[in-house]
């Protein structure tokens, strides 16, 4: 088994087109590594880097301690997963299962041993009769990864494998990959845009924009600690709520201002979200001051219980009704408060309806605080 390193990896085609920057990451032996991101971000083209099916442009790859910029794919022991599964039509699944393994002269009794192994693995051992046209796409899916387990190579390569699958279908492969990982003990490298599945299997998650690294963390470190706008908003869902604002300081207590001065209603229409001493470690928020920042929270803690509406008595707001989604075990309110538009993920139980207006709190205690200009957090 290897862990990878990426050093100083770039990715530059005709016209000055750059599609990866600067791309640097340790993997471990083992680890199973999300890469994450919007189309177009540059994950899928680093991706094919590792494997060999795009030439580096700049930088070094190493898997285990061998550098393999100018090293053949068939050379680095890596398997890679498609999107579109690339089976042959006319195979049977075991034989679609055996073929590089008959490419590379593997002798016969080793390619039935390996590939009856996987197919048990992977539950399709019924099917290895069957040709592609006759499997779902799940095991369409499941066929693919076991030519890649037959190989038994040192890293896993996975480019948004589950895409094509129907969402129940999506959900019960991501839970089969992340114990297929567990008993293969390989290193993985999966590609998504999906961030439900990045939150779910990864070890360690990459979160990449316009071809450059954003952050680099377990998924709840960037769940609860993004570095940036871009990170906050892209890992959840809903998304998170952003709200422009200034920070100010009365009687010696932060606190985050929004709203409008001038309305017809009869409310207040400025609010003043007093903040916890522990927003302020370090004293991040002094220079901030009297400027324009932007305040983001998370729809869970945005409430309209009545007892977490008397819990933080200090941080309501009215809120106007726009739609509201029953989830089942959660509901969804989107709202507007004086312009703002707010998502709050509430009880079920919950009465408020379209037309509506409510009192909702903010969990002050959950507030992320950015930086308009640079959009870097300020804090957590």
């Amino acid at each position: 088994m290897a862990g990878l390193s990426l050093k100083g990896i770039y990715k530059k085609y005709a016209a000055g087109v750059v599609a990866v920057s600067d791309f640097n990451l340790e993997i471990k032996d083992k680890e199973f590594i999300i890469l994450v991101g919007p189309s177009g971000c540059g994950k899928s083209t680093t991706l094919r880097m590792i494997a060999g099916l795009e030439e580096i442009t700049e930088g070094e790859l190493y898997i285990g301690d061998r550098l393999v910029n100018d090293i053949a794919p068939k050379d680095r022991d890596i398997a890679m997963v498609f999107q579109n599964y690339a089976l042959y039509p006319h195979m049977t699944v075991f034989d679609n299962m055996a073929f590089g393994l008959k490419l590379r002269k593997t002798p016969k009794d080793e390619i039935k041993r390996r590939v009856e192994e996987a197919a048990r693995v992977l539950d399709i051992a019924h099917l290895l009769d069957r040709k592609p046209k006759a499997l779902s796409g799940g095991q369409r899916q499941r066929v693919a990864l076991g030519r890649a387990i037959v190989r038994e190579p040192q890293v896993f390569l996975l480019d948004e494998p589950l895409s094509n699958l129907d969402a129940k279908l999506r959900a019960q492969m991501r839970t089969e990959l992340s114990k297929l990982h567990a008993k293969l003990g390989t290193t993985f490298i999966y590609v998504t845009h999906d961030q439900t599945e990045a939150m779910t299997m990864g070890d360690r998650i990459v979160v990449m924009k316009d071809g450059f690294i954003q952050q680099v963390d377990a998924p709840q470190v960037l769940y609860t600690k993004p570095c940036n706008m871009f990170v906050a908003g892209f890992l959840g869902s809903p998304q998170m709520n952003f709200i422009d604002s200034k920070l100010v300081k009365q009687d010696g207590k932060f606190m985050v201002e929004f709203g409008t001065e001038d309305t017809k209603t009869t409310r207040g229409v400025k609010y003043y979200i007093p903040l916890p001493d522990s927003k302020n470690e370090g004293g991040v928020l002094d220079e901030y001051v009297g400027r324009e920042i932007v305040m983001g929270i998370r729809p869970e803690d945005v409430h309209n219980e009545p007892r977490l509406l008397e819990e933080y008595a200090d941080c309501k707001v009215y809120a106007n009704v726009e739609v509201t989604e029953l989830m089942g075990a959660e509901t969804f309110l989107y709202l507007d408060v004086e312009g703002f538009k707010y998502t709050a993920r509430v009880e079920p139980t919950s009465t408020a309806r379209p037309g509506d207006t409510i009192e909702i709190a903010l969990e002050n205690n959950k507030i992320h605080l950015f930086d308009k200009e640079t959009e870097r957090t300020i804090c957590n």
